[in-house]
């Protein structure tokens, strides 16, 4: 077999391997309006994220009288623009962030436990203290660190804010630019810290019956992972091959025209 038909083979085979075959790429099977019926009976309803230990709060605390609802609040932080002496108006609020026993330290109220509470939960807990001591108190609270994590096959990897507490797994996918060819869509791997401890889950995105898992609905700080498929495992070690063979006959080519022009030069 002559050198050039060594090499036709070797780029044939690698462009084979390197092929992804359409149903790879599809999401889920196809959706009737049975399966459609079956997935918003059995679909639980999006859990509402609960505070954990390290998270960054945002609250406030408004009123009737404006006045009376200043001491319940953390003062602002104002805005220093660097290497000047002046200060602008712009200011940010200041967060709690909660400690490893799972509290914040509330002004005047003192000492909360808000870890493992919703949003809601927090919010009614701080009114109720509140009510004996302003009229009409009305609390708001958000998560400042609410992100998820999106690495491995995807085109976009990196962090994603989870805005206003809510994402799917659909959604933080396509804002990191949706699975490369090579992702592996059935075996999508999901980390998420509770009560301290890891959880894992791993979810198909050719089965419909993601809509009903409890990570559909993404929660701050989860971790996506979308793992490399068969074709880019096999594609990256034809082509190293390849590379090592072309690399060998270069090198034995170079060999034997070193050798054939000693002898020449000989003669």
């Amino acid at each position: 077999m002559s050198l050039k038909t060594k090499i036709t083979l070797l780029m044939t085979v690698v462009l084979m391997c390197s092929c992804v075959s359409r149903k790879q790429l599809a999401y889920f099977r196809p959706i009737t309006a049975e399966s459609a019926e079956k997935i918003n009976n059995e679909r639980a309803s999006q859990p509402e994220p609960t505070v954990k230990i390290n998270d960054a709060l945002i609250i406030t605390v408004t009123a009737l009288d404006p006045e009376a609802a200043i001491p319940y609040n953390l003062p602002s932080a104002p805005h220093v623009v660097p290497n000047s002496e002046f200060v602008p108006t712009a200011s940010s609020y200041q967060y709690y962030t909660v400690d490893i026993d799972g509290n914040i330290a509330f002004p005047i109220l003192g000492k909360l436990h808000v870890a493992g509470k919703t949003q809601s939960e927090v919010i009614n807990m701080i009114q109720d203290q509140l009510k004996a001591q302003i009229l009409n108190p009305i609390v708001t609270m958000r998560f400042l660190n609410a992100n998820v994590t999106i690495l491995g096959e995807v085109k976009n990897p990196g962090t994603y804010p989870l805005n206003n507490g809510r994402m799917t797994l659909l959604e933080a996918l396509g804002a990191a630019g949706d699975l490369t060819e090579y992702g592996r869509r059935e075996n999508i791997l999901i980390t998420r810290e509770n009560n301290g401890k890891l959880e894992f889950a791993r979810l198909d995105l050719t089965s419909d019956d993601i809509f009903t898992s409890p990570y559909y609905y993404l929660q701050q700080n989860d971790v996506v992972v979308v793992e490399p498929n068969q074709a880019r495992s096999t594609s990256n070690q034809t082509i190293s091959l390849w590379l090592s063979m072309v690399g060998t006959v270069s090198s034995a080519a170079t060999v034997v025209v070193s050798v054939m022009s000693a002898a020449g030069a000989f003669q």
